[in-house]
């Protein structure tokens, strides 16, 4: 009886933890789109691939560690994109796509991020709160 009564709770723990993680997917989704256009899901993997986590700490991103830029935690409540540009969409995907193009004295590269791709990552760094 004991050990069914553990079974029961365990099965009902999974299906919680896995309602809210398909809950919290869900709302990174709507808010990525709605603020961006982006997809919050595209936005994470493009981040891993630009190889962002090499110089941030990301939330979110398995290995993001990097200290030579700042962390981007709570990005998605700043006022400031990298200290000089308002923190809206537009101004996000600018500095994404074109770092140096905004700062000639920012110490981030030129990437190559595609527009696609700067709206995705804004989408997820927007969900970042």
């Amino acid at each position: 009886m004991l050990r069914n009564s553990l079974a029961v709770a365990a099965v009902v723990g999974l299906v919680t933890a896995l309602t809210g993680c398909s809950n919290k997917a869900a709302e990174a989704e709507r808010i990525a789109q709605t603020t961006t256009g982006g997809s919050a899901a595209r936005g994470l993997i493009a981040v891993s691939r630009y190889g962002c986590g090499s110089c941030h700490i990301i939330p979110g991103v398995s290995g993001a560690f990097g200290r030579v830029g700042p962390p981007l935690t709570g990005i998605g409540s700043r006022f400031y994109v990298a200290g000089v540009l308002p923190n809206t969409p537009p101004n996000l995907e600018r500095w994404i796509e074109n770092p140096p193009g905004v700062d000639e004295h920012t110490v981030m590269p030129n990437l190559g991020v595609s527009h696609k791709d700067a709206l995705d990552i804004a989408g997820y760094l927007y969900t970042l709160r």
